[in-house]
């Protein structure tokens, strides 16, 4: 049976229950995002797919605005009323300093050249702005199979994760450690105001002796390793 993803929040809710404080990294952008908002925020969700994070704060979001390369997911979007258009982080179109908060989702881990999205995030920002990102830690054991395996995610995908091979876009992993993501930050003039690597001991979880396994190894695996990344980096006034 595939390893879907109500199986593995089923984990993480079993891993929540004995890990006091710890929650998905979800859950902390999500919360993150909210401890940011205002209202009358221009919101520029970039990679926003078919839904995603808008979709979850609905009408927290005053003025939202989504940004996605392609077009079947831009056509497909969950939230019919969207202001959206097809570009990429590259070249966001957009007035500079028109946004107050930038948000991405799974994407920093696919760009060949996070620097462009770095600059160009700090070009849309306004003085003040806040960017709020969740991605992939580099090092993490489902990020080093991922890198390992990559041939064959065509056929892994759908088989161990019941997921549209079509829906893996590759990865480069250029912004995905501390190191690199505060590189990338203060070269765009953005500095650091919250950096979360979070572990999550669900992803290779097909059987129940292996997640116990898994939950054990992550309370002593470096932070380093963490499976999840979210970010908070604003724009000096």
């Amino acid at each position: 049976m595939p390893l879907s993803l109500d199986r593995q929040n089923a984990y993480r809710m079993r891993y929540a229950q004995k890990s006091p404080g710890w929650l998905p990294a979800t859950d902390q952008y999500e919360a993150l995002i909210r401890a940011h908002l205002r209202p009358g925020y221009r919101v520029l969700d970039v990679g926003c797919g078919r839904g995603g994070v808008l979709e979850q704060l609905g009408a927290a979001v005053d003025r939202p605005f989504g940004l996605d390369p392609d077009w079947h997911s831009l056509a497909e979007h969950r939230l019919l009323d969207l202001p959206r258009a097809a570009g990429t982080s590259e070249a966001i179109p957009l007035p500079a300093g028109s946004v107050d908060l930038v948000l991405s989702s799974w994407v920093l881990e696919h760009l060949p050249d996070p620097a462009r999205t770095f600059a160009e995030v700090a070009r849309v920002l306004r003085p003040g702005g806040v960017f709020i990102f969740i991605t992939p830690g580099a090092w993490s054991p489902a990020a080093v199979l991922n890198r390992a395996l990559h041939p064959l995610q065509a056929r892994l995908v759908p088989l161990l994760y019941g997921r549209a091979e079509a829906d893996a876009f590759p990865v480069v992993y250029r912004a995905n450690t501390r190191r690199q993501i505060e590189a990338l930050a203060r070269a765009s003039g953005l500095a650091t105001l919250d950096f979360r690597a979070i572990e999550d001991p669900t992803y290779f979880a097909f059987h129940p002796l292996i997640f116990r396994l898994n939950a054990a190894l992550a309370r002593i695996t470096p932070r380093s390793m963490a499976e999840h990344i979210v970010g908070v980096y604003g724009k000096k006034s």
